[in-house]
């Protein structure tokens, strides 16, 4: 399936994050062995480094636009791909890591505390992310501030986390996040290159009663997020969010 979410946004990511119980190894051979493989997949994948704490990166040269990156952080795997041109490009590097890291990370079904498959927009705007946010997505509940004399809004991210099965174990969480500071507005700053980002994350906890099966779960996460983007994030949250963002930068 073509990425069509592409189109609605300036930046569109397509991420899976491994969250385990114990820490990840951090002996040089394990780590350099595990992106070895990744990369004898995916050759582009060529800029390797390490963070000041202690986490390791394998990526592609961002300046493209489209890459794709790979991270072991302390006790987090994640991987992701920037712009993809199909669901299935990001896909199926996800598939590789959650088969590689059993025998080269040990990270078996006991380890993970949960997966998270996270579908996310940047949508460019150099104005007031705050008072765009509230405008396209803001309660009514908000609105007996708003309409105070002088009132516009400075600080408006929300975010909702509901549970999606009978256990609580699947969760949704949606978040739309300003990038603008609450100084800013009084300081007539723009943010010229910071963008607004709406994100939607599918987690699954491991049941306590069967064996937990990532990829299988890893599937059917990304099948729940792409129906839940589709039916309810892009027409009640991404289509007013760009609709405001147009409308404000013709006035």
């Amino acid at each position: 399936m073509s990425n069509s979410f592409a189109s609605l946004c300036d930046d569109f990511y397509l991420d899976m994050y491994i969250n385990t119980e114990l820490y990840l190894p951090t002996q040089r051979d394990t780590i350099l062995a595990f992106f070895e493989r990744i990369q004898k997949q995916f050759p582009s994948m060529g800029r390797f480094y390490r963070r000041e704490n202690n986490e390791y990166c394998l990526e592609e040269d961002r300046s493209a636009g489209q890459y794709r990156w790979i991270a072991l952080e302390t006790d987090r795997i994640s991987s992701g791909v920037v712009n993809p041109s199909t669901f299935e490009d990001a896909y199926q590097q996800d598939r590789l890591v959650i088969e590689l890291v059993p025998y080269m990370l040990g990270v078996n079904h006991l380890d993970i505390d949960s997966l998270d498959v996270t579908f996310a927009m940047d949508f460019d705007y150099a104005g007031s992310h705050d008072e765009v946010i509230a405008e396209a997505v803001g309660s009514a509940a908000f609105n007996c501030l708003l309409d105070l004399p002088q009132a516009r809004s400075i600080g408006f991210s929300p975010t909702m986390v509901v549970a999606i099965s009978d256990d609580c174990r699947t969760q949704a969480r949606i978040s739309v996040e300003s990038k603008t500071s609450i100084y800013e507005p009084r300081e007539k700053r723009q943010m010229a290159d910071e963008a607004i980002s709406l994100s939607l994350t599918i987690r699954q906890y491991p049941s306590t009663t069967e064996k937990f099966n990532a990829l299988k779960s890893f599937e059917n996460q990304g099948q729940l997020a792409e129906e839940l983007m589709t039916e309810k994030i892009i027409p009640d949250l991404v289509q007013p969010l760009t609709n405001v963002i147009a409308q404000k930068r013709t006035t």
